[in-house]
C-alpha cells in the first residue's frame, strides 16, 4: 500500500504495561511506516476498575476489552492493543486480530523476597494469584499452600509482596521483562511441568474486521510461527469451553522436524487434581482440538462443569 500520512489512533488501557505494549507496537509500526502519526486513546475498562473480587467471579477477560471495542465502533480508534491471553476465544462482534507479534517468554515467574522456589517455602506459607489456572497448579505441587487473591497491575502485585502481605505471587514472566523487573523473577516456572495460559506473552492487535486499511497497516507485524502456536492453545481452550473461570492451560511449540506440540491441561482449583494430554500435529485448529478431545476423555469435563 502507498505510504501516504494518516493518522492511527490506538485504543490502549491505562496500565503501566498496557502502554508499554502499545509503545511497542507503535515503534514497531513506525520502522515499516515512518509517515504514519500514531495517537494513543488510554481508556479504563470495568477489568481495571473492579479489584476487589477474582476475574473470575465479575464475568472474565473479556472485561478488560469491551470499552476497547466500543471506542473502535463508534469510531474513536482505528485498532487496540491487547495481551492475547486476555482476548477471549471467540471476538465478540465485527473484530479481527490482524497481527499476532514476536512471543516473548511464555512461561510465568514464581517471585518472592525470601524464598527461591515453590520447594522451599515454608509449610502453610501465603502465595498471591487469582488465576484459577496457576492456583490448581500450585494445589497439585503444594497442597499446603495459602493461596490468596492478588489483583491489580504488576506495580501493585510487587507492592503488596514488598508490604509482606506475602510470602510469594506468581506473574507472567513477560510482564516482567516487559517493565524492567526482571531481577524480581527468583524462579521460572517452565513447560512442561507447569504450564501457562493459552497465548501468554503475546501480543495482539484488533481492529473491525471491515477496515482494510488498518489491517493491511499491521499485516507486516504478523509473527507466523507465533499465530500457529497461539492458533493451537487458543483451539484447544475454544474446543473446552474454556475461560477465566476454569483452570486451563496449554503450550504449543514447533518442532525442529516441521509441525508442532501442543501440551494442555485443565485442573482444579480447589484440590489440585488435573488431567493432562498432548499432541503433535501441524494444522492448530485439528491439533487444538485433538488435544481438547483427549483431555475430555481423561475426565477434564468433570472440571469444566
Amino acid at each position: 500500500m502507498p505510504d501516504t500520512p494518516r493518522i492511527l489512533r490506538i485504543a490502549t488501557r491505562k496500565s503501566p504495561l498496557a502502554l508499554w505494549q502499545t509503545e511497542h507496537v507503535a515503534a514497531r509500526l513506525r520502522e515499516f511506516h515512518p509517515t504514519l502519526t500514531i495517537e494513543f486513546v488510554p481508556l479504563s475498562t470495568r477489568g481495571d476498575e473492579v479489584l476487589d473480587r477474582s476475574l473470575a467471579a465479575v464475568g472474565g477477560k473479556g472485561l478488560f476489552l469491551k470499552e476497547l471495542e466500543q471506542a473502535m465502533l463508534r469510531g474513536e480508534a482505528d485498532c487496540a492493543v491487547h495481551s492475547l491471553k486476555d482476548v477471549p476465544m471467540e471476538l465478540d462482534g465485527p473484530f479481527a486480530l490482524p497481527a499476532i507479534l514476536k512471543r516473548a517468554d511464555p512461561a510465568d515467574a514464581f517471585v518472592s523476597n525470601r524464598y527461591d522456589g515453590i520447594d522451599a517455602l515454608p509449610q502453610g506459607a501465603r502465595v498471591g494469584t487469582s488465576s484459577l489456572r496457576r492456583q490448581a497448579q500450585l494445589r497439585a505441587l503444594r497442597p499446603d499452600l495459602q493461596l490468596a487473591d492478588l489483583r491489580g497491575n504488576v506495580n501493585t502485585r510487587l507492592a503488596k509482596l514488598d508490604a509482606g502481605d506475602y510470602d510469594a505471587i506468581v506473574l507472567a514472566c513477560a510482564g516482567l521483562q516487559r517493565l524492567g523487573f526482571d531481577a524480581r523473577i527468583r524462579a521460572r516456572l517452565d513447560a512442561p511441568t507447569w504450564l501457562p495460559a493459552p497465548a501468554q506473552g503475546a501480543i495482539a492487535v484488533e481492529c473491525r474486521d471491515d477496515d482494510a486499511e488498518t489491517r493491511a497497516l499491521f499485516a507486516v507485524l504478523d509473527h507466523a510461527q507465533t499465530r500457529v502456536c497461539v492458533e493451537a492453545e487458543r483451539a484447544m481452550n475454544r474446543a473446552l469451553h474454556g475461560s477465566c473461570q476454569v483452570p486451563v492451560a496449554a503450550f504449543a511449540e514447533l518442532c525442529d522436524g516441521g509441525g508442532m506440540h501442543l501440551s494442555g491441561l485443565v485442573g482444579s482449583a480447589a484440590d489440585g487434581r488435573a488431567v493432562r494430554s498432548a499432541a503433535f500435529g501441524d494444522a492448530p485448529e485439528a491439533l487444538g482440538q485433538r488435544v481438547a478431545r483427549q483431555l475430555l476423555d481423561a475426565g477434564a469435563g468433570e472440571f469444566l462443569a
